[in-house]
């Protein structure tokens, strides 16, 4: 369970961080990345605009999103926690009904 939590609070970091990795940044998209030859092809694709609620901008709102490693770790860790919290809590009840048809 502690790896899914971890893995569960580096994914919004990891995640962000590729975003930018490709050219969607906070100042906007980066010339000459792949975000900007997304940004064109989709552009072309449209008839000379992109689409509002596409790809391309539903991935530059991500992009411009600079998130504290921290407060990502910690939102994450806590979903996570009560995600296995639930699903423990969950087990324990189904086990106890497995008990108690056996007596």
């Amino acid at each position: 369970m502690i790896g899914v939590g971890v893995a569960s609070a580096l994914l919004p970091v990891v995640g962000l961080g590729i975003v930018h990795a490709v050219g969607f940044l906070p100042a906007g998209i980066a010339a000459g990345s792949v975000a900007a030859k997304l940004m064109s092809v989709s552009a072309i694709a449209n008839g000379g605009g992109v689409v509002a609620g596409g790809a391309v901008a539903t991935l530059q709102s991500v992009g411009t999103c600079v998130v504290g490693f921290t407060t990502s770790a910690l939102s994450g860790l806590l979903g996570s926690t009560a995600a296995a919290s639930v699903i423990a809590v969950k087990s324990n009840l189904e086990d106890g009904k497995k008990s108690d048809s056996k007596l």
